[in-house]
């Protein structure tokens, strides 16, 4: 794994030397445009809407529209004015309780890693957080764009986090939603309650896959072995309905088919909690 950025975390007097990793990776399936009739890949061009003639690169110029239909061009000085120091520095303004932060605000994590001569202040920063539970708040420049960024413990390592800005989130008070007066009834609520523990298990992120990711990919592999042929489709299973008819009849055979399984899960709950206690 290659360090996608080096630089120090501050914080009062504080500096130490890190480098910047990324934490996660999404392996998406690549797709290209064909053209049905020979499977001849298809280019994109760079295309002006006034007349519809292609636009060399040598002739782009970046603009904003203030207006619609109206453009303000920016040329490299402008964006000179405006280019933050790339300081290399994950610069801590704040220390704050995590759980006063909304998990809204976090979106983007990396792994940081001490670099020669920061290992001690490196592991103080950790256990600080750890005991105190609070997170630093910074910010922080990557590339030409400032981030606002949280330092957090995970584990034996610190996770940068990028945050989106306060302005970034939308008001989740303009959607239609029920307030929190509209109570559910006492019997809807306890049965709820009761599906929930018996559905209740372990953290073990493992076992959830990308199955959408995994059927195409056996869709590609059936037609390549086919010559790119059509395959024949498979029967799909009837989703059940949408629909909430009878809220406490849905929520009664929920709780029926989930029994089951819930009774398993606490009896390996109970004996891995003595397992526990007998080492």
């Amino acid at each position: 794994m290659r360090a996608i950025w080096k630089g120090s975390i501050s914080f009062g007097l504080v500096n130490i030397p890190i480098a910047l990793y990324p934490a996660t990776r999404r392996e998406d399936l690549k797709f290209r445009l064909l053209r049905a009739s020979d499977l001849s890949p298809v280019n994109y061009k760079r295309v002006a809407e006034k007349d519809g003639k292609e636009v060399p690169w040598g002739e782009i110029v970046k603009g904003y529209e203030y207006e619609k239909g109206k453009f303000v061009v920016l040329n490299e000085k402008d964006f000179q004015r405006v280019d933050l120091e790339a300081t290399q520095t994950v610069d801590i303004k704040d220390f704050v309780e995590v759980e006063e932060i909304d998990p809204m605000y976090f979106y983007k994590p990396y792994y940081l890693e001490p670099q020669k001569g920061g290992d001690k202040a490196y592991a103080l920063l950790r256990e600080t957080l750890e005991r105190t539970k609070k997170v630093g708040i910074a910010k922080v420049v990557i590339k030409t764009r400032e981030y606002l960024a949280g330092v957090k413990p995970l584990k034996h390592a610190l996770v940068l986090e990028l945050m989106h800005f306060a302005e970034e989130l939308s008001d989740a008070e303009k959607l239609n939603v029920p307030k929190k007066s509209a109570e559910p009834g006492k019997r809807e609520l306890d049965m709820a309650k009761a599906l929930v523990e018996t559905m209740s298990s372990e953290w073990n992120p493992t076992k959830y896959k990308d199955e959408y990711r995994d059927a195409l990919l056996e869709v590609i592999e059936e037609k390549v072995e086919a010559g790119g042929k059509e395959i024949e489709e498979k029967p799909k299973p009837k989703k059940p309905s949408t629909k909430v008819i009878d809220l406490v009849s849905v929520l009664q055979e929920s709780l029926a088919r989930s029994q089951g399984g819930g009774k398993k899960k606490a009896a390996s709950r109970k004996s891995k909690a003595s397992a526990r206690k007998a080492a």
